[in-house]
């Protein structure tokens, strides 16, 4: 059914009766606190309600007052979401809780987003703590995922951004290697969960010069396949805010991969569902649906496949995997099975998830999948006469579609 608020029209919905109630510390110490009429306090820090409508100018308020906010909850009913415990409704500092209101959208999320701690002049000096190869045997090429420590310095990250490694070596120039941007695969808290390391899923580049018909070997892809444990790497960022994962925990996340392009979604899983994830993050827990659509060539090359089936036994109500395996599966018209196959057999299943304000979708791999995934879509919202190039824009507009593809 054909969502109206994508394309501007006000849309009733559950959505649109929402408050979230701030977290504040850093106020009632300077005589300041009378000025926000809070009436839930505990542990010293002071809970303010807010409609949505009035978040910009609630936390501009709070900032000049000296304040901080330490988290931002929905409000359903008398209880306060994710935290295990219930509040009594507060009333809102600005008496204004009968308005419109939609879910807060990561746009208010990105100001807080970490960018470019380390820059490429003055980069971070991190130990490679692991390199463990990810492609089983009778798979092709080689993928390993790499682990680095972070506990000599102030690198932190969200989920969904990019780091930069800066190979050793000079080009062919005598110039020192540009750096190159990775995806970064674990959580914010790493692997170990301890906030100390950074993860990457890294596919060695091989390819055939054209011209020389020499076979070429990536010059950074190579020198970190090749990495011995205990080497130290000049690491930048992080960067990146296209990819952020909403904190909206009935969020459905829509994810569609190719190769190496699992790295992102890895974190996202991870965070929403690894056991040692739950008990870090008290204030999140995944209620939505995670659907993964993973494209890769051959079954030795499903990235972390016994972490994410064992992921999906364990939540089948919340996650699905769905594999588009080209070189063993057959299309419908007995070609290749590529991800774009996949999203045509899915399309309306898809699409209706699609329409859910809830959703964001985020597409990571191969550019070449792109036109693919707008045709299949294109035409399945055409059945419901909607016009998917200005469909997806609004998406886009609204931070519901994002895209990182080379």
């Amino acid at each position: 059914m054909y969502n109206p608020s994508i394309s501007g029209v006000k849309a009733n919905s559950t959505a649109n009766s929402r408050l979230y109630v701030y977290e504040i510390e850093g106020l009632g110490q300077n005589g300041e606190a009378s000025n926000l009429n809070v009436p839930i306090r505990r542990s010293g820090n002071m809970f303010l309600t807010v409609p949505y409508n009035r978040m910009n100018q609630e936390m501009k308020r709070i900032a000049k007052l000296g304040g901080k906010i330490v988290s931002i909850r929905p409000l359903v009913g008398d209880t306060i979401e994710n935290n295990g415990s219930a509040a009594s409704t507060a009333q809102s500092a600005s008496g204004d809780t009968d308005r419109p209101m939609t879910q807060a959208k990561p746009k208010e999320q990105k100001k807080k987003v970490p960018v470019n701690i380390y820059k490429p002049k003055e980069p971070y000096m991190g130990a490679c703590l692991s390199n463990d190869e990810l492609v089983a045997e009778g798979g092709i090429g080689t993928v390993r995922h790499l682990k680095f420590d972070l506990s000599e310095g102030d690198m932190y990250y969200l989920e969904g951004q990019s780091i930069g490694v800066i190979p050793e070596g000079e080009d062919e120039k005598g110039r020192p290697h540009k750096l190159r941007l990775y995806s970064i695969a674990s959580t914010r808290h790493g692997d170990d969960v301890d906030d100390k390391t950074v993860s990457l899923c890294v596919r060695q580049l091989v390819y055939e010069d054209p011209e020389t018909e020499e076979t070429v070997k990536g010059v950074c892809s190579t020198y970190l396949c090749n990495m011995e444990p205990g080497t130290k790497v000049k690491l930048t960022g992080p960067v990146g805010k296209e990819m952020l994962l909403p904190d909206d925990p009935n969020a459905n996340i829509i994810m569609m991969a190719t190769g190496t392009g699992i790295a992102p979604f890895r974190a996202y899983l991870w965070r929403m569902f690894k056991e040692a994830e739950r008990q870090a993050n008290p204030d999140y827990r995944f209620k939505g649906f995670a659907w993964l659509i993973f494209g890769i060539p051959k079954t030795p090359n499903i990235l972390y496949k016994e972490e994410l089936e064992a992921l999906q036994a364990k939540y089948p109500d919340n996650f699905r995997i769905t594999y588009a395996i080209s070189r063993e599966q057959k299309n419908e018209e007995g070609g290749r099975m590529y991800i774009q196959h996949r999203v045509a057999e899915h399309a309306e299943e898809l699409w209706n998830l699609i329409q859910d304000e809830k959703t964001h979708t985020y597409i990571c791999g191969l550019k070449g999948m792109e036109d693919g995934i707008d045709a299949a879509l294109a035409e399945q919202a055409s059945k419901s006469d909607v016009d998917w190039e200005e469909y997806r824009r609004a998406m886009k507009k609204n931070d519901r579609w994002h895209v990182e593809t080379y």
